[in-house]
């Protein structure tokens, strides 16, 4: 885009449903130049507005491997998103981006990665997760560890098998509460650790979720030897502006919105002491 400052127009292509409450919008940018120049990493958000209803961050939900298009995937949780929500193919946007900085794509060649996602959390990660296997080779063992509080709540729920019936990826998944039919694990996000063969001196974990699962994932994985700056993690304080211009995500002398949100565990200490 021309500026940071300057949403470009949008149109849904699709709508999926994830959840009762989450859906996943797929969109191209109207100005098909526009489009063909968006360059962006995984771990990145635009701002996504509703015209005539505000303005709000998002992460990008899809890869860069895949620039045919973008996928945000979003929670009904108030007046922006309700009217997102009631959206559909061929309605328009607002989008403003790509914002902030992503995750370090070629700092992770060659190493085991595994992904620990919560709940919503799992949209920052899919992107990376999508780049990681459409660049498969580069990459050695790939671990996805994902919860959410109910079987309902699990968002991607095709795109999980497929994953898990992949032979070089390993998919573990649980629930905070099974319900009838369910026949998988049941705990918190860290039981999967358990589950799942870790190899720390090789690895990289990449977390997200709410912030209590962010804490206690985190505090496992220092147990099991996995040293900070391969902790990487995303931040979510109230970002607004997107470009560290409105103070409200400064934390010390860092904006999540510009500095992050993708940051390691080393800074996020630094960031927090």
């Amino acid at each position: 885009m021309d500026s940071l400052f300057l949403p470009g127009v949008a149109r849904i292509l699709d709508v999926r449903d994830e959840t009762p409450d989450t859906k996943t919008f797929r969109v191209v940018l109207r100005d098909r130049a526009a489009h063909d120049g968006f360059e962006f990493q995984p771990g990145q958000f635009v701002e996504l507005s509703v015209f005539g209803c505000g303005e709000a961050p998002f992460c990008i939900a899809s890869s860069p491997t895949r620039p045919e298009y973008l996928e945000l995937t979003v929670r009904r949780a108030g007046q922006l998103t309700d009217a997102l929500h009631r959206l559909g193919a061929g309605d328009e946007i607002g989008l403003r981006g790509p914002c902030g900085n992503g995750f370090d794509v070629a700092a992770a060649a060659g190493k085991d990665l595994v992904f620990v996602g919560g709940g919503i959390g799992l949209p920052p990660l899919r992107g990376l997760i999508w780049n990681v296997l459409d660049q498969r080779e580069r990459f050695d063992r790939v671990t996805v560890l994902y919860g959410a509080r109910t079987p309902n709540d699990l968002v991607y729920k095709d795109e999980l098998k497929r994953w898990a019936e992949r032979s070089d990826v390993e998919v573990l998944v649980t629930v905070d509460r099974g319900e009838p039919g369910w026949d998988g694990i049941v705990g918190m996000v860290p039981v999967l650790f358990d589950r799942t063969e870790l190899h720390p001196r090789t690895s990289l974990a990449f977390v997200c979720g709410p912030p209590v699962m962010i804490t206690f994932v985190i505090q496992d994985l220092l147990m099991r030897g996995f040293a900070d700056h391969a902790i990487i993690s995303t931040l979510e304080r109230m970002m607004q502006c997107g470009v560290g211009k409105c103070n409200h995500c400064a934390i010390g002398h860092r904006y999540v919105c510009r500095d992050g949100p993708v940051f390691s565990y080393s800074q996020i200490k630094e960031l927090v002491e």
